[in-house]
This record gives structure tokens, sequence and C-alpha cells, in this order.
């Protein structure tokens, strides 16, 4: 970018962007440490362990993203609402909010549960230990309806502005997971000559710690919520109140079923990663725990920009949301570059961190430097989708989204792995070519202004 097209950059609204971004920023990064430090603490079990863990992750991403697209819902409504200066209309939509938890939680807890026994078969996970990854599942998805509440009530802090009550709550799911962690994997031993009880329970002491971890982050995002000065449900019904819901479900919906299709692409891709044997399970597990930690200043700065798209389209300023548009993908493309470049550098330092297989590290290093050079592209599309989200135009990432996942990456893993016999790094490979894809769709939607509907608005007006 040439010096003058960097001084006309709207420079004003950096700190704007940065005050919203930080938080969600540290939020995420504690939330990768933790599972950075669960992958190591488990990994030093053995490579069978980490197998067990992560052979059901992509299950997690399938739940989860489908709870937070309704959380996208309220963020669309939320964020206008405020952006608008109506807080009524934001009291409605935290109750509305709290019925969501509630029905979403029950569900999910009743479907988890009783498929416990049956997700490690369909995620083809090694027979030797299909039983503890269905032990350790089930542990996990017990709290649904804690999970659930600091996914969505997370999401309507964020769209009011207030990134840092959701940061602390999971500044605290972190820590309890973490003590509890060192008290439940290990055995009693000797740390530097001082006897450290610990109930040996390997794998499920891992589950146990993230259950109970989730229960006290679940009870104090609620608590904060209840007592919040812009989005309280608090003298509010909770019955359905269809004028809230049915706006907020038809931004939901769309991401909703973008996010199940492409959570159910991610099972699909680990089952047939899961199938390439042990040593691939494991450096692909590692690799994805690795690559997250290095995609944090990215969903940072999405959060960022889809509440204060959201604001400016409630407020009607066009010209605002055009800025931020530009401000935002200029700074993801800088951060998303030098986390990239700190990838490819450190890769086997980072898959030394969580195993001592040498097959492992060196299968986990070559995929993660083959992602890294793809990360910044990667990082343009994630800003562009969350404006769009902010402002409620989730019909064209979800047509983006299945397009690549099903018609790039699984297709081309399937042929690379079930049909050529091909291993992890042609899978991978089938991944970046979906992640470019997605870009190149973004870009062309950014560039013909079709992701603002204020600018469609203006067209059609001229046209008429």
């Amino acid at each position: 970018m040439k010096r003058n097209a960097i001084a006309s950059l709207p420079w004003e609204a950096a700190p704007t962007i940065f005050s919203l971004a930080w938080p969600t920023m540290l939020e995420q990064l504690m939330q990768t440490a933790v599972q950075y430090i669960d992958t190591a603490m488990v990994g030093s079990l053995g490579t069978q362990a980490t197998a067990a863990v992560g052979a059901t992750s992509t299950v997690n991403w399938l739940v989860g993203s489908t709870i937070s697209a309704v959380g996208v819902g309220f963020l669309a409504y939320v964020s206008r609402a405020c952006g608008a200066g109506d807080r009524k209309r934001a009291g409605k939509a935290s109750s509305q909010a709290m019925l969501s938890v509630l029905v979403l939680g029950i569900f999910f807890t009743a479907v988890t549960l009783s498929l416990s026994g049956q997700i490690p078969k369909w995620m083809q996970v090694d027979p030797s230990i299909r039983d503890l990854a269905a032990q350790y599942f089930f542990i996990l998805y017990t709290p649904m309806l804690a999970r659930t509440a600091i996914i969505i009530f997370g999401t309507l802090l964020r769209s009011a502005g207030d990134t840092k009550t959701p940061m602390r709550a999971g500044v605290l799911v972190n820590v309890v997971n973490v003590v509890l962690n060192f008290l439940l994997i290990y055995p009693t031993r000797q740390i530097v000559g001082i006897r450290v009880y610990g109930a040996g329970w390997g794998v499920i002491g891992a589950a146990v710690a993230s259950a109970i971890s989730f229960v006290a982050g679940g009870i104090c995002i609620t608590i904060v919520l209840w007592k919040h000065e812009t989005v309280s449900p608090k003298g509010q019904s909770l019955r359905p109140d269809w004028s809230v819901l049915e706006p907020c479900l038809r931004v939901a919906l769309p991401n909703g079923l973008q996010r199940f299709g492409t959570s159910l692409g991610y099972v699909a891709f680990a089952s047939m990663i899961n199938s390439l044997g042990d040593v691939a399970t494991a450096a692909h597990t590692i690799a994805n725990t690795v690559e997250s930690a290095f995609y944090i200043p990215g969903y940072g700065m999405q959060t960022a920009a889809a509440t204060l798209a959201g604001n400016a389209l409630g407020a009607g300023d066009n010209k605002r949301v055009k800025d931020l548009a530009k401000m935002n993908i200029f700074i993801e493309v800088i951060l998303m570059i030098l986390s990239g470049t700190l990838l490819f550098l450190f890769a086997p330092n980072m898959m030394s961190i969580f195993s001592r297989d040498p097959e492992v590290i060196s299968l986990g290093a070559t995929v993660l430097r083959m992602v890294a050079v793809s990360e910044p592209f990667y990082g343009v599309s994630i800003i562009i989708e969350g404006m769009m989200q902010g402002m409620g135009n989730t019909v064209r990432p979800f047509v983006f989204s299945i397009s690549g996942m099903w018609g790039v990456r699984i297709v081309g893993a399937f042929l690379c792995t079930q049909i050529l016999g091909l291993g992890l790094v042609s899978a991978w490979g089938c991944m970046i070519a979906h992640n470019l894809t997605v870009f190149v769709l973004f870009l062309i939607t950014y560039l013909t202004g079709k992701w603002n509907p204020m600018d469609e608005r203006n067209q059609k007006r001229k046209k008429a």
C-alpha cells in the first residue's frame, strides 16, 4: 500500500477499534493458553491420550458454533439498538437471549449425552481408545447449560460494547480449569520436595476440570448480565416475544446453517484424518491447538468490527461504516502477517511443547508452516464477515462458507486421503485451498459494495 493511501486511512477510528478488540483478544488468549496447558498435560500421558481428547474436538465446534449463531442474531439486534440509543429494545432482547439459553442448553445436553457412546464410532476413532474418548465427551458436555450461557451472554455483552466482562469470565474459567487439571490429571507426587495431592484420573480428570470450570464461568456471566446497566433482562418477561425473536432469527438462521454446515464439514474432515492413524490424529489435534493461538488477533478484531458496524448502521452513519471497514482490514492484515510469520518460524518449537514423538512434531510443523502463509488472506475474510454479521447480512457468508467447506475442503480431502491414499499434508493443503477460495469471494463482495446494506439501499434509490 502506498504511503499516501496509508495516510488517508481513518486513523481516528483505531482507538475505538482496539478498545473493543483487546479484551476479546485477551479472553481468547487465556482460553488458548488453557487449551495449550490441557493439551500439554494430557500429551504427557502419551499419544493415545492426546488422540482420545482430540478425536471428538470437532464435535465441540459443531455444537458451540450452532449456539454461537443464535448469539450473532442477538448481536446484530442489540448493537443496532445501542447505536440508536434504544435501551428498552436492548433489555427485551436480553430476556429473549435468556430464554434461548434455557431452551438450547437443555436441548444440547440431552442430545450430546445420549449420543456420547456413538460419536467416537462415527468419528472413526481407533477402537483401543473409543471408550476413553466417549467418557471424556460425556463429562465435557454435562454442563451444556452453563456453556450455552457463556457463549450467548458473552456475545450479548460484547454487542453492547462490554468486552471486558466476557474476558473476566473467561479468565475465571481458565484459572479454575488449570488448577483442577493440576490436581485431577496426575497422581499424588513430590514436587521440589513437597508432597502434592493428585487424583490420578488422567484424561477423565481433564474432562472433570473443564466441566467444573464451565459451570463457574456460566454462573459468573449470568450474574453480571442480570446486573448490567444496558442489557439487563431484569423486569422483562421470559415468554417468547416474536417482535424481538423474528429479526434475531432472520440473522441467526443463515448464520446457524453456515456454522452447522461448516462444523459438520470439520467433523467429516477430522473423521478422514482419524482414519489415517494415531500419529496423524495427534499431529492434527496439536497443530489445530497451536494454530488457534495465532488466530487470536483476527477474531478479536472481528468482534470489534461486528459491534461497531452494527452501531454505525443503527445510527444510520454510512461514512462511519466505510471508514471502519478500511481501518479494520488494514489493522487485521498487519496483525495476521505478524502472527503468520511467528507461526512459520516457531512451528517445530510449538509442536515440541505438546509431544515428544519426533514423527508427530515433524508432521505437525510441516502443516503449520503451510497454513501460516495463508493467514493474512484468511484475516481479510474474517473482518468482512464480521462487518456483515454486525449489520445482519448473514446470507452471503453462509453461501461462501458452505461452498468453500464442502466444495473445496471436503471433496479435496476425500479424494486425497480416501481415494489417492495421501496423508495429513494433502488434507491441510485442501484446507488452505478452502480458505483462499473464501478470501476471493469475500474480497469481490467488499470491492463491489455488496457487503454494506446502506450502499445497496442507496444504489436502489438512485436506480429508482
